[in-house]
């Protein structure tokens, strides 16, 4: 039995201060309450700047999430088939390039997968579509020599494939060493720092609370702060005091904690190189490509006007 007495005691206890919150909260709103301790505009300031971080995180992670989805960037009007994603491109160049007759061609073309579905991304789809474009005019043009048209397409397919390698290595930094960093500062530092705010609010509802109780028991209109209040009552509103305080410069310091440091621009320097090194790889490799392409164009073209001028 005492020990069930106990138990209520223990739940009373600390029941009766949310109760208390709850009603100093209620009464606020409804602006019925006769007093409202304010806050320090420094601290102020410190919430705003928070709340500011906290919307900064949240808005760039919605936009950035999108790193860490494969087909972010894949074309919704295409469909490609299993046999379509079964092979790299450069596989099945390699078996085109065995291929003695438009037969065993389309045979290569269409070999069995040989490991997991290749990589839905925009640039490993042009590069399928311009392969596909080169079986397609070599098939109908057997014997007639090379096609430069088939040949430029076959060599940009490889070379976007290669670029398509590159975005999934910059995605996966980008994971790595951006999107982490980032959804911890929000899900871990930020929260602390609403966690230390609501327990300032707490103390505060806490304090607004007793001075309304102190004021109530000593009769109505009379100040909590009067020589006529009950010592009580005032050992309780100093005790409150304290916890106000207490919690405060402790919010404080762990939203100055969370505004300083340096790991969200650190995070930003991270996406930055991950994007830059896969722009600069991207343009390396379409730089080796396009005076290849260049030629063949320069040399179809002469060609042309060759045959126009004989005839």
């Amino acid at each position: 039995m005492d020990k069930f007495q106990a138990f209520g005691k223990n739940i009373s206890s600390s029941f009766t201060p949310f109760v208390a919150r709850s009603q100093q909260y209620v009464k606020e709103q409804l602006g019925q309450a006769d007093e409202k301790t304010q806050l320090p505009p420094d601290y102020i300031e410190l919430e705003k700047r928070v709340d500011a971080l906290k919307q900064t995180h949240q808005k760039l992670l919605q936009v950035t999430s999108q790193y860490s989805k494969e087909a972010y960037d894949y074309p919704p009007n295409i469909t490609e088939s299993f046999n379509d994603l079964g092979r790299t491109i450069g596989d099945k160049v390699n078996l085109l390039s065995h291929a003695t007759s438009p037969s065993e061609a389309q045979a290569a073309f269409t070999a069995p997968p040989s490991a997991k579905p290749q990589p839905k991304t925009f640039n490993h789809a042009i590069a399928r579509a311009s392969l596909a474009g080169t079986q397609l005019l070599n098939q109908t043009n057997p014997g007639s020599g090379e096609d430069p048209l088939a040949t430029a397409l076959e060599k940009y397919a490889l070379a976007e494939e290669k670029v398509g390698e590159a975005r999934l290595a910059q995605d996966q930094q980008i994971q790595q060493r951006f999107l982490a960093g980032w959804s911890t500062t929000l899900n871990t530092n930020l929260m602390f720092a609403t966690r230390a705010r609501r327990a300032v609010e707490n103390a505060r509802l806490a304090l607004d609370a007793t001075k309304a109780k102190a004021k109530n028991s000593v009769g109505r209109g009379m100040n909590p702060d009067d020589e006529m209040v009950d010592e009580h009552w005032r050992a309780e509103i100093e005790r409150k005091e304290d916890e106000f305080v207490g919690q405060t410069e402790e919010a404080v310091g762990v939203m100055k904690n969370v505004l300083d440091t340096p790991e969200p621009l650190r995070n930003i320097a991270d996406l930055i190189a991950a994007q830059l090194e896969f722009h600069k790889r991207s343009y390396e490799i379409l730089s080796e490509l396009a005076p290849v392409v260049d030629g063949l164009q320069v040399e179809q073209e002469a060609g042309y006007r060759k045959s126009r001028d004989g005839s």
